[in-house]
């Protein structure tokens, strides 16, 4: 899908990624960035986990990384450590914009308040139904006919911010918890490079207020893609 749809130059977003698994999303972006596709300059990564692949596709790709895992005793880092280790590396960074993508620690008001700049978050259901962790099964025991993913503004509570965009499918009666979290994994490597566009280029702004008061289309966007 060609995800470039403005011919006007636009100032590349810079971006900081944070992660916790194999960051497939992360991927994603990089490959877009690659080629042009995509009007961004990821800054640097930051992950929890010391074993995450995202690590590796960041690193191959030249991107900075920081793995902010484990203390010097060899200890897991509690959350208060990891914030403020991964807020002084994103004001060092200076993104433009903080993107979770699969990003699994719930992080503080304090750090999400402080951040230096908006964050948005990649999360497995139609928000604001089904926030939180296994979506995919919590959504086949409820019967549900839809399903899909989120993209929405981090804010101290969680999963309850501003939701910018939604891609959505259909439900088959053969799907199973593992094969729903493929088909929405195709979503989600639609929705998150189109969104930062749209960000990118003014379509989206991060500020309710702002959308509602413009010519914007009202939120959430909505794509229909077949997965």
């Amino acid at each position: 899908m060609s995800i470039d749809q403005t011919s006007q130059p636009v100032k590349p977003l810079r971006i900081a990624v944070l992660v916790s698994g194999s960051g497939s999303n992360l991927q994603v972006l990089i490959d877009a960035m690659q080629a042009g596709a995509l009007p961004i300059e990821i800054v640097g990564v930051i992950s929890n986990r010391d074993d995450a692949y995202a690590v590796t596709r960041a690193k191959d790709a030249g991107i900075e990384v920081a793995v902010l895992s484990h203390v010097e005793s060899g200890k897991r880092m509690g959350i208060k450590t990891f914030e403020a280790h991964a807020n002084e590396q994103l004001i060092a960074w200076q993104p433009d914009l903080i993107v979770l993508a699969g990003f699994m620690r719930v992080l503080s008001a304090d750090f999400i308040d402080n951040a230096p700049a908006p964050m948005i978050n990649l999360h497995p259901s139609l928000l604001p139904a089904y926030k939180g962790l296994d979506t995919h099964t919590r959504v086949l025991c409820s019967g549900e006919r839809e399903h899909g993913c989120s993209i929405h503004v981090v804010t101290a509570e969680l999963d309850a911010g501003q939701v910018l965009s939604q891609a959505v499918l259909p439900i088959r009666h053969t799907d199973t918890p593992d094969s729903l979290q493929k088909r929405v994994q195709v979503l989600e490597h639609h929705l998150l490079p189109w969104t930062i566009l749209q960000i990118a280029i003014g379509g989206v702004s991060l500020t309710p207020s702002e959308q509602a008061s413009s010519i914007l289309p009202a939120l959430p966007l909505r794509l229909l893609i077949d997965a």
